[in-house]
């Protein structure tokens, strides 16, 4: 009998972002010495950019000596840290258990359906990113979702995608 083997996958890279990498300057000058400093030099620079470029990786390794891998680990650890750009929204669905018994997986399915990604994706025109969360602490308002600091409760999958085309056309106008 002959096993036919199995092809290595195709690993889709977001193609590399140009990123002034002079804007780094105060914040590796704050923390470049001291103890303790990888999670806040992460956070600065996602705070600089809006996520964490590749190069700005590279750069803090330059500057502090701080490993690529362990910087990636954490980076990748920790749900507050991305890799890749945002939308300008970004909308929470919450699937805490109050929600979920509402169906918020339908709603949440329906909306991503309609901006045509994945969950954790953002938009080709980078309006909106998509996120499922553990809760939002508005179980009485169940189901859930955010966008910004609104919060909107009580939804249907037809509410929910109303909601986002709302927010897409006042940004096309």
């Amino acid at each position: 009998m002959r096993i036919e083997r199995i092809k290595p996958r195709q690993i889709n890279e977001t193609p590399e972002i140009q990123v002034d990498l002079s804007l780094m300057d105060g914040l590796i000058a704050k923390y470049k010495t001291k103890k303790g400093n990888l999670i806040p030099l992460l956070q600065g620079t996602q705070d600089i950019y809006g996520f964490l470029p590749r190069a700005a990786f590279y750069r803090i390794h330059e500057e502090t000596g701080l490993e690529l891998n362990e910087m990636y680990g954490v980076a990748t650890f920790y749900a507050q840290f991305r890799l890749a750009p945002a939308g300008k929204h970004i909308v929470k669905m919450c699937h805490g258990t109050a929600c979920h018994v509402q169906s918020v997986t339908a709603i949440t399915d329906e909306i991503l359906d309609m901006l045509q990604i994945k969950d954790g994706e953002t938009t080709s025109d980078r309006l909106f990113t998509v996120e499922t969360v553990a809760c939002l602490g508005c179980c009485s308002l169940a189901p859930v979702m955010m966008i910004g600091e609104e919060t909107y409760g009580k939804l249907t999958p037809k509410e929910a995608v109303k909601i986002i085309k709302e927010i897409r056309r006042s940004e096309i106008n």
